[in-house]
């Protein structure tokens, strides 16, 4: 067994074992699982795809970013774990496509938690182009480049990829948490959003 391997599999042994302290969660109460398990795609190396469903002026989602990253240090290496803006309604899909020009930029992490700060905390409205084309240019990203992409077909395709997932998952609340396309939690359904991270650790374990 090569050495890296077995880093991982202590990890997720650990991880699952941390998942599973509390009492199992129950499907139906605490998960759903899909009636149809959704095709996932992962990266090489990757086993199991997790994804966080949510919406920057949710102030859920704000409450339960810190939790969640602080959670995902820990996750193991072998889990692809990536984000997906939901787009319900046309307010949504304002910050939806903010998040996706930001992706293309390669400026969607370094910005992810200054835009919840700026909108939760500094009470910005970023509800226009012009209102985030001067957020990106106060954050030392191309404002030029991110008006050109906002309202881009690379942006506008992958924003319906992300409503139609969310859709596909059944999502009607956020933060939520899909796992491997055949589950997803949220706080409305654990109760908490410690439960809830349990929960997630739980089903990424048993995907595998």
């Amino acid at each position: 067994m090569k050495r890296r391997d077995f880093t991982v599999r202590l990890a997720g042994a650990a991880f699952a074992a941390t998942a599973q302290a509390a009492a199992p969660p129950v499907e139906g109460q605490q998960y759903v699982r899909l009636s149809t398990p959704l095709p996932v795609t992962l990266p090489p190396g990757k086993k199991v795809e997790l994804i966080e469903f949510f919406w920057y002026e949710c102030p859920h989602c704000f409450e339960f970013e810190p939790m969640l990253e602080a959670w995902l240090r820990k996750l193991p290496e072998d889990v692809y774990f990536h984000r997906v803006p939901v787009g319900f309604t046309a307010r949504h899909q304002i910050t939806q496509k903010l998040y996706y020009a930001l992706l293309d930029m390669d400026q969607a992490e370094a910005l992810h938690k200054k835009i919840f700060n700026a909108i939760h905390v500094q009470n910005q409205r970023l509800l226009s182009v012009d209102d985030m084309a001067a957020f990106v240019a106060a954050n030392g990203a191309d404002a030029a480049r991110f008006r050109a992409l906002y309202d881009s077909f690379q942006v506008s395709t992958q924003a319906s990829k992300a409503t139609r997932l969310a859709d596909d998952y059944k999502i009607d609340g956020v933060p939520a948490l899909g796992i491997q396309g055949r589950y997803y939690t949220s706080g409305a359904l654990a109760g908490t959003y410690a439960r809830t991270l349990e929960t997630a650790g739980w089903l990424i374990a048993r995907s595998r």
